[in-house]
């Protein structure tokens, strides 16, 4: 079936409005509006950072050092927003007061002099600190890579719907706490599965060898977790909300269920807690899936070359999201293609790429919808069963 269907090339339209271009006032109006949130939400994390930072990414960091980030981009906040208003005497102008504002007033509240002490650390905070650096670090390496490689070039960064994934983003990241504390109390539910032999054993191996251990475990987990998401009806309108988007890039991996979201760290939680893995490994593989889920996602086109047969690529991935019928319900796999392979869900036809992405069964566009979309579908399949 799959040998005999047309692949066709995916079309974009270019749309001027929304594109960035110099001396328009656009690029300084957006970096304006962002450096004074991010500043604004960086002193007040230095201003609580118990509840507002997490214990964990605050041993990896200098406190002191990203203030004089903060610094700089309070100050580049307020410069931006006065070349918004030299260049452009339209709507731009708003954004440049409100970024004026907010700038104010996180100068108000103490800026980049706040004192840094002892922070008492609390089980549940929020991710503030986490949001801010993932979003610097996806933006310049990600965003960066999408505009030096894209896939579709007339794809503009502000595409349909990028504020609903930004919110997911910061959802994601802001609730970091809660979701691994979730992760850990399900983990800790399978002590009895630990073998100290085992976990001895894994320590002995060299850091790399942990390393690849970890991958194909985590792997595993988290391809027949995902294929259950596709293949198990009740699951299937959770997993859903994710594959709602239409436009790939590296903000569309950020959408997701809530109940999805906790349900994959606890899941990926179990393997990594069986092994026992060294610190360092953990850390390797931590930092290599956070990347790996980005990079999978985004409007690039880079020639992998033999390493799209062994690793999970963004013409992988894509053909994941696709709508197109011989792609449905393939590519499970998160990290390598091995799972994908073994099991029979693989598909990836030569040096095609999608030309429609999405449901077959287009989802709200807004958050609510989507946050009640599985409870939707199964009160309609609840109620087909009683009729």
């Amino acid at each position: 079936m799959t040998e005999h269907y047309q692949y066709q090339s995916r079309q974009i339209e270019k749309n001027p409005a929304k594109e960035f271009r110099f001396g328009e006032g656009r690029i300084s109006c957006y970096l304006s509006f962002t450096l004074s949130v991010l500043s604004l939400l960086a002193v007040l994390a230095y201003l609580y950072p118990a509840y507002l930072t997490t214990a964990a990414l605050r041993e990896v960091y200098d406190a002191e050092q990203l203030q004089q980030v903060l610094k700089y981009a309070m100050y580049f906040s307020l410069f931006f927003a006065v070349l918004t208003f030299v260049l452009n005497k339209g709507k731009y102008k708003a954004y440049g007061l409100g970024a004026i504002t907010l700038t104010l007033i996180g100068f108000a509240l103490g800026g980049y002099s706040i004192p840094i002490g002892n922070v008492e650390p609390k089980e549940l905070s929020l991710g503030i600190d986490w949001l801010i650096l993932a979003f610097l670090g996806s933006v310049a390496i990600f965003m960066t890579m999408e505009k030096l490689f894209p896939k579709y070039r007339d794809q503009v960064i502000t595409r349909p719907e990028w504020g609903i994934d930004m919110f997911y983003f910061c959802f994601n990241h802001l609730a970091i706490s809660a979701i691994l504390i979730f992760a850990n109390y399900h983990a800790s539910h399978f002590d009895w599965a630990v073998s100290p032999s085992v976990q001895s054993a894994v320590q002995a191996m060299p850091v790399w060898l942990q390393v690849i251990l970890i991958v194909l475990a985590a792997d595993f987990v988290l391809y027949w977790e995902h294929r259950a998401y596709h293949e198990v009806k009740t699951l299937w309108p959770i997993h859903a909300v994710h594959h709602s988007v239409e436009h790939l890039d590296w903000l569309a991996g950020s959408r997701g269920h809530f109940v999805q979201v906790f349900s994959e760290r606890a899941m990926v939680m179990i393997p990594l807690y069986l092994l026992g893995a060294d610190e360092s490994a953990l850390n390797i593989y931590v930092t290599f899936a956070a990347l790996q889920a980005i990079l999978i996602h985004c409007n690039v086109d880079i020639p992998f070359g033999p390493l799209k047969y062994l690793f999970v690529t963004p013409q992988f991935h894509h053909w994941h999201h696709s709508s197109e019928k011989p792609a449905i319900d393939t590519n499970y796999s998160a990290h390598t293609v091995l799972f994908d392979r073994l099991f029979g869900t693989y598909h990836l036809p030569g040096n095609y790429w999608p030309a429609e992405y999405g449901t077959t069964v287009r989802l709200p566009r807004h958050i609510l919808g989507q946050t009640w979309y599985p409870l939707y579908r199964w009160k309609q399949r609840l109620g087909k069963k009683v009729s």
